[in-house]
């Protein structure tokens, strides 16, 4: 009989980035690896609410998946009837891998799993790194408090999706559980051969390269980093024929402010947003590119970032991205100081054909992030630790879950 694993998230519409979209990935490649998974949510989609049946069992993007409603704030994604469900249900799965930490649904999992007797692995989507803690410190500590601390302290073991990850995360929260290194994977259509015309240039087009940037529009990326840094090579003359080209949403203010920032510069002309990208654009857009971009503040892994180098696009990266080790390393790209930003874009700009041969390198690279090796190393992972429930002490009964009480934590 295959595992049963439950996935609990706060939210998977899209707009939630890598996150989200890794999340219902991860789980269609455990399917086929005859693991059983179900997908236990909310019904959040930003200011709005996914179209969705609610309280039981339907199909999302391929895999079984249940909706709940969010109740109240986008930020705290908080849902009652999720955790009165998984009070109900967690006892019903071998193992429950929970996707977040600062989110009521994810506490909510953790104590439900708990008074179950059932394992649950925490993935911290890396928000127990220091710069991310030091954003709204005050509102974090009293989540940890509230219930959070608690949830990664009896977890059965923490997913980190980058040894750094983990590295950082030991370092900020002394005494967190034992930790499993795990990358998030990416579909395989997006690896191309290297006899396929777009994996051996800066883009599909060679004479109109672009950089692309591509994820949430939001401060933690760096957009504001790359967009100056675009107009002191315009400033300079630096810039040759490339464009820029950044895809992604986010809140709206936000967006408009990176819009303006765009406009007020001698590299205007060459700046344009796409907007958000799915499916076969998401992968045109990623396969024709001549370099990709991620100057964030901090990044665990980088789900576009991961499937910009299965597609044979060199990289440009701060030392926030938990992979710039590993990406210098493997002569995947480059690594640059977010203040020093535009001195190594300049490089790389001027060189299309070493950005043609650490798109190579960086494909290569890439081949450790295929779904089913993924998968398979998950399924070990949750097969190890089905194996030890038994030795798992119950706490008793999850009832103040329910309320507005203590235990909540979002």
């Amino acid at each position: 009989m295959p595992l049963k694993v439950l996935h609990v998230i706060p939210a998977v519409a899209s707009r939630y980035g890598g996150p989200s979209v890794a999340t219902v990935g991860l789980c269609r490649a455990l399917r086929a690896a005859d693991v059983s998974t179900l997908v236990a949510t909310t019904d959040a989609d930003g200011p709005s609410r996914l179209d969705q049946p609610l309280g039981r069992e339907v199909t999302w993007e391929q895999v079984p998946a249940i909706f709940f409603p969010r109740v109240g704030s986008e930020s705290f994604k908080w849902s009652p009837t999720l955790a009165s469900w998984l009070e109900a249900h967690a006892a019903q799965f071998d193992v429950v891998h929970v996707h977040a930490v600062l989110s009521h649904v994810c506490v909510a999992a953790a104590r439900a799993s708990r008074a179950a007797n059932v394992p649950y692995l925490m993935r911290p989507l890396g928000t127990l790194d220091p710069w991310s803690l030091r954003q709204h410190a005050l509102r974090k500590r009293v989540l940890m408090t509230l219930g959070a601390s608690s949830a990664l302290r009896h977890a059965a073991g923490m997913h980190y999706t980058s040894r750094e990850e983990q590295r950082l995360a030991e370092q900020s929260v002394p005494g967190l559980p034992t930790g499993y290194v795990v990358p998030l994977g990416v579909a395989d259509d997006l690896f191309v051969g290297p006899d396929h015309p777009e994996a051996d240039g800066a883009g599909a087009d060679a004479e109109q390269p672009y950089v692309l940037t591509l994820s949430r529009v939001d401060a933690k990326k760096g957009i504001d980093v790359l967009i100056r840094a675009w107009h002191v090579l315009a400033r300079s003359g630096r810039l040759g024929p490339w464009s820029l080209r950044i895809a992604g949403d986010g809140d709206p203010a936000y967006v408009a402010e990176m819009h303006a920032l765009a406009d007020a510069g001698p590299g205007a002309d060459r700046i344009s947003f796409t907007g958000w990208v799915e499916g076969s654009d998401r992968r045109t857009l990623l396969r024709g590119a001549g370099l990709f971009a991620l100057p964030s503040h901090q990044e665990n892994f980088g789900f576009a970032l991961a499937e910009a180098m299965a597609s044979g696009v060199a990289v440009i990266v701060s030392p926030g991205v938990n992979l710039a080790a590993d990406i210098a390393a493997a002569d995947a790209g480059w690594i640059a100081d977010r203040d020093g930003f535009d001195g190594v874009l300049a490089e790389a700009l001027a060189r299309p054909a070493m950005c043609r041969v650490r798109g190579r390198h960086a494909r290569v690279y890439a081949e450790a992030f295929r779904w089913p090796s993924v998968a398979k190393e998950m399924a070990r992972i949750y097969a190890d630790l089905a194996a030890k429930r038994a030795d798992i002490p119950p706490i008793g009964a999850a009832a103040t879950l329910r309320g507005t009480g203590t235990g909540v934590c979002s």
